[in-house]
């Protein structure tokens, strides 16, 4: 086995956070505050071509990877302004485009998406279905002007932002097995019939979350992506890049605070030592340090695993589960590193607490993970 990072990732590594310290954590915070977006740094990485490093290059990719963009992913929240709006655009919405879409459905989305000139969110979630997708009730039906959409989804991230919204209806029912056959839609957000109502929360980020109500929304035929009835198997091929930047996502907030509080402890002086000195300081800092690289690894594995076509569901939500617990450990331990300067904004800590914890439940809920690991790795009886 060779760890080694490749010159080409090498080079993409620096070439990111580079880009991405030009702005760093203040920049994001600030854009948090204002209700603004990142639309500086999102347009600065599309134009480096890095939002669409993993893309097909006939379609103005860069041919590599979910690998290259989990690099581009941390690297960007390691200089403290996570884009969570990365999970969902180029890594399910463009996965899903260039696996099954038409000709020109790439050649319409794909170039957009890679150059950052264009975001596409994703629409699965529903209030009485969570986890279960069998359980997805938006239903789409097919008329004479295409297909029609109705219902709603729930906890939709940066509809306000995004120019479509891929989502995911029921069309039909598998008289087999009674479950939903469901198929994929991408609706542009200014569709007729498509409304929108933001959710409060308590997360300092760009990124909002919306209620989305369908009704009646006409959705021309030549938008349906890939096979009617076929979506759920599809569906799967985007959830797993989620989940591996949603680890990345992790592990570039976990770097984030490391770096703060290994710095501050070298710096803060008490009693004519620096603080570092003592084990107290040190040893909570080092747990979170082996426990994040201990996730990283999971992440390059799980990453390495998709691209050479190797299942990676096991890797990839062992990676997200890892990842979310990484960051956590890490941002408590430079937030207590700090004292009651953890707590001040100037030091830019505990306003990531809440984007941290996001990922402990989101894109899917450590409760879910354990049941599949339970389930698929140890081959104990589903539970649910």
């Amino acid at each position: 086995m060779d760890f080694r990072p490749t010159p080409e990732q090498e080079l993409l590594r620096s070439s990111a956070a580079k880009i991405a310290a030009g702005y760093g954590h203040a920049y994001f915070m600030d854009r948090a505050s204002a209700g603004l977006k990142q639309d500086e740094l999102w347009a600065e990485l599309g134009s480096a071509g890095f939002l669409g490093v993993h893309l097909p290059e006939e379609y103005g990719g860069g041919g590599m990877g979910i690998a290259e963009l989990s690099i581009v992913c941390e690297e960007v929240a390691a200089a403290g302004c996570p884009l969570l709006l990365m999970l969902v655009s180029p890594a399910i919405c463009g996965t899903l485009v260039a696996k099954f879409g038409t000709g020109d459905q790439k050649e319409t989305f794909l170039p957009l998406m890679a150059s950052g000139e264009t975001k596409m969110a994703f629409a699965i979630t529903e209030p009485d279905a969570g986890s279960n997708s069998h359980r997805i009730s938006t239903t789409g039906r097919a008329d004479r002007d295409g297909w029609r959409l109705n219902g709603t989804k729930y906890y939709i991230s940066g509809v306000d932002e995004a120019d479509q919204v891929l989502v995911v209806a029921r069309t039909g029912t598998d008289e087999s097995s009674g479950k939903a056959l469901l198929s994929l839609f991408i609706v542009d957000t200014a569709t007729e019939g498509l409304e929108r109502t933001p959710i409060p929360v308590e997360i300092s980020a760009p990124e909002k979350q919306f209620t989305l109500f369908f009704d009646d929304a006409i959705v021309p035929a030549d938008r349906l992506l890939g096979t009617e009835g076929d979506g759920l198997r599809q569906v799967f091929a985007g959830l797993n890049p989620e989940r591996l930047m949603s680890a990345a996502v992790g592990c570039g907030i976990g770097r984030y605070a490391l770096d703060k509080a290994a710095s501050y402890a070298r710096e803060r002086t008490v009693w004519d030592r620096p603080i570092g000195s003592h084990q107290g300081v040190a040893h909570p800092l080092a747990e979170a340090k082996i426990s994040l690289e201990l996730a990283r690894l999971m992440l390059e594995k799980a990453a390495w695993c998709y691209d050479n076509a190797v299942n990676a569901g096991e890797t990839a939500n062992m990676a997200k589960f890892a990842a979310a617990e990484a960051s956590l450990q890490a941002l408590d331990a430079a937030i207590q590193a700090h004292g009651g300067n953890g707590l001040a904004s100037e030091y830019g800590l505990a306003d990531l607490w809440g984007t941290a914890r996001l990922l402990r439940t989101a894109p899917i809920s450590r409760e879910m993970i354990l049941n599949f690991v339970a389930q698929h790795s140890l081959g104990l009886p589903k539970s649910y």
